[in-house]
């Protein structure tokens, strides 16, 4: 294939590039009649974020006098954000270009544009309306009446349904995930192979529960999520939810949910955790992971930590803008929604 930059490359990949602008155009204007504010963070921090399996791209910035220090390309905006409902901004968005290491194929760019947007006081629940309204807006600024991925299909003007991870584990896996988790997050890795193996499902035997729950979403749940309607995937296992409030009704689950269309996952929503001593806990032990696996850490962001703690009960979500544009308008890779793809 020719480099996106011959005329005749250009010329295919034009439509679904004009298409990407009208999306954005469209939820720009939606995201102005909310009454959110657009902010732009800055891309590099001391702290690209602090899950154990997200890679950063890293640099470092020199002093006048000549002195380095380790910075990083974000991961997510996430933590730019929430200083700013710390400073008192009610209902924010960003449209931020992020940058994630060791992600390469046909839905991943090491750098792509992430669409994530926060409502101070808000239920997280709200943001699932939300979601539904940005499908609808971007398959009409696309002209598609339907979303496709390869052989999936999906109506982005349909309620989308909601499931919990939990009814989708024992649904499309035969595995009662809740079972192998117990109240305050801990998990019990060998009730989940025990489960995993009488289902005939292929685990390692040095897998641990999230390495397991994370094969098996893949390999038996997510294929089957957002065909013909969108598929809003909610209360997670809290152990899967760094940065999510408990579930009020079951401390064994989280305030977050999941956004998929055709097979493909969209959106990451989550009430978001306002506690700063607990959520450090589970920053250094998702460090202490990472350590661990890829012998490797990453600084905590000490002012996002005060911030935090006195940031306002908020719900905030982000969304993969380019997988939205491939579904709108049927691109099979995600270098065709880019204007200039990452070489």
């Amino acid at each position: 294939m020719p480099p996106f930059w011959t005329p005749e490359r250009h010329a295919d990949r034009r439509p679904a590039l004009l298409a990407r602008n009208r999306i954005q155009h469209a939820i720009r204007d939606w995201l102005e009649a909310e009454d959110f504010l657009e902010v732009d963070p800055s891309a590099l921090q001391i702290s690209p974020g602090n899950e154990a399996h997200l890679h950063a791209f890293a640099t470092e910035a020199l002093g006048n006098d000549g002195q380095a220090r380790p910075m990083y390309l974000h991961t997510s905006p996430e933590f730019a954000m929430k200083k700013l409902l710390a400073a008192g901004e009610a209902r924010i968005a960003s449209f931020a270009h992020v940058w994630r290491n060791r992600e390469r194929g046909p839905r991943h760019s090491p750098e792509f544009t992430m669409l994530e947007w926060y409502r101070a006081g808000a239920d997280y629940t709200v943001l699932m309306d939300d979601c539904a309204t940005i499908l609808t807006l971007a398959a009409r600024a696309a002209g598609a009446e339907v979303f496709r991925s390869a052989h999936a299909e999906c109506d982005p003007f349909a309620q989308p349904e909601r499931l919990s991870v939990a009814e989708a584990f024992s649904h499309y896996a035969g595995i009662d995930l809740l079972a192998t988790c117990a109240p305050g997050g801990a998990t019990d890795a060998a009730a989940l192979r025990a489960q995993c193996e009488s289902t005939g499902f292929a685990v390692a035997a040095d897998d641990s529960w999230s390495d397991m729950v994370s094969k098996l979403l893949v390999a038996k749940v997510e294929p089957h999520l957002g065909h013909g309607r969108a598929t809003i995937l909610d209360r997670y296992p809290l152990a899967e939810a760094a940065l999510a409030r408990p579930a009020p009704d079951d401390p064994r689950l989280a305030q977050r949910f999941e956004l998929y269309a055709c097979g493909v996952e969209l959106a990451n929503g989550f009430g978001e955790l306002t506690d700063a001593v607990e959520q450090r806990r589970r920053f250094e032990a998702d460090m202490d992971l990472k350590a661990r696996l890829y012998g490797q850490r990453y600084p905590l962001d000490e002012e996002f930590l005060s911030a935090l703690a006195i940031m306002p009960e908020a719900s905030g979500i982000a969304l993969g803008f380019d997988r939205l544009v491939m579904l709108a308008t049927g691109a099979p890779q995600i270098d065709d929604v880019i204007w200039v793809p990452v070489g």
